[in-house]
């Protein structure tokens, strides 16, 4: 059972509309949080994995970009109209805007593998800036609830934040038997 209360969909083999597909995403499969995001070409490129996989995008402000940006577009190809996107103004709003969500916190400062979570359809999965994370105050307001995804090599200091997104969006759907 989903956090919105429905089942997982059944893969369809029929091809449909954008608007047909925007209307199926009432549940998303996941939601993506990005907290401040800076580069537009990482959070157009979360877009198109976000409408791969009937997800929902939510954007925290204040971004580091316009909405309208050419690279931010590009990265997103000819698949925006197929991205359920939300928008917020700040991380307090978007809280008013989501009391009870499961909210799962990844930062390259957590202490556990984003392995060890727990993953349902429909959670919200919370990154934050490619140049600052979500900071210390944040992780620390959720201690349980905070995943990093280990780098082996210590001279990395994080992955991309493009990449990270990719990497816990397909656990967690594999283990919400999405995929």
């Amino acid at each position: 059972m989903s956090a919105c209360g429905a089942a997982p969909r059944q893969r369809s083999s029929r091809v449909a509309t954008a608007d047909a597909l925007l209307t199926a995403v009432s549940c998303p499969t996941v939601n993506v949080v990005l907290v401040r995001p800076q580069i537009p070409q990482n959070s157009g490129s979360i877009a198109r994995l976000v409408a791969a996989v009937k997800g929902r995008l939510h954007l925290v402000g204040p971004l580091g970009f316009s909405l309208e940006d050419r690279y931010l577009k590009r990265a997103g190809l000819d698949y925006w109209p197929l991205v359920d996107l939300r928008t917020y103004k700040s991380w307090g709003e978007f809280l008013r805007a989501h009391r009870d969500c499961d909210l799962k916190l990844f930062s390259v400062h957590a202490g556990q593998s984003y392995l060890n979570a727990r993953y349902s359809v429909g959670d919200f999965l919370v990154f934050g800036s490619e140049t600052r994370g979500l900071g210390p105050a944040l992780l620390r307001s959720r201690p349980g609830l905070s995943y990093r995804i280990p780098i082996l090599q210590p001279g990395v200091r994080s992955l991309n934040l493009s990449s990270a997104v990719s990497i816990v969006v397909y656990e967690a759907l594999r283990q919400a038997r999405v995929v």
